[in-house]
Order: C-alpha cells, then structure tokens, then sequence
C-alpha cells in the first residue's frame, strides 16, 4: 500500500510527537508527585480520604447536617421518623413542581446516613442486650 511522500511525513510526525509525549509523561507526573511530597499535599490527600472526603474533595455529610436536613433531633431518630421526614421534605422538593434537584439529593443523602445510625443503634442495643442475657445466664447457672 503506497501512502505516498506527504502520508510518509505525516506518520513520521506522528510517531514523534508519541514517542516524545511517552517519555514526558512519566517524568512529569514523577516530578509532580515529588513536589507533592514536599509540600505535604500527598498527607493533606490521604487525611481527606481518612475523613470521607472524595478524590474531588467533597467530604460525606455529616450526622448532625443530616438531622438539620431532615429535621429531626437524635432523641426522635427512628426508622419510622426518618421515613416520615424523607417522605415529606422530597415530595415538597420535587423538581416537577418546582422544587431543587440539589435539595433532593441533600435529602436523600440525609435519610441514608441515618438509617445507616438507626441500623448500628439498633445493632449496639441487640449486642447489649445478648451480652446482658448472657451474663444472666451465666449466674443462674452456679
């Protein structure tokens, strides 16, 4: 297949911006992550993570802006309460009336964060509560 004078230049071309770009790249990026480690960006990053942050930067919501969100005090936080609340505050937010997308989803992200406590409430009440039938147990044995 005969590509001719100018195909002949413009592969030539090509094939030295890539191998140019493939041997840039790699140095780039090893001088970037070298600056990172010298100015503690790389501890910053991985101390976001730890906290729930993204890789965009964005941390997760916390259980107190979730019970703002919703509504709700810690005393009064059942699955019935959040269902409840959740239920009311996205109907009112509902775009085709009028509403936020952006409220919908804070409202969303607060009742999955507090089933998420509701379900380890209820799961530390269980354990005390076997612990405590086991320790009655125990001493009706002896």
């Amino acid at each position: 297949m005969a590509l001719g004078p100018l195909g002949r230049v413009i592969a030539q071309g090509i094939l030295l911006g890539v191998s140019i770009l493939a041997r840039a790249l790699p140095a780039a990026y090893a001088s970037a992550l070298a600056n990172a480690r010298k100015t503690g960006a790389d501890k910053a990053a991985e101390e976001a993570a730890r906290k729930g942050a993204s890789f965009l930067g964005k941390a997760r919501m916390s259980k107190d802006e979730a019970l703002q969100v919703l509504n709700l005090s810690e005393g009064e936080v059942t699955v019935e309460a959040v269902q409840k609340q959740y239920e009311r505050y996205f109907e009112a937010n509902k775009v085709e009336n009028g509403g936020s997308f952006y409220l919908q989803s804070k409202i969303y992200r607060a009742k999955e964060l507090l089933d998420e406590y509701v379900a380890e409430k209820n799961k530390e009440q269980q354990d005390a509560w076997r612990k405590e039938q086991e320790k009655g147990g125990k001493g009706d044995e002896k």
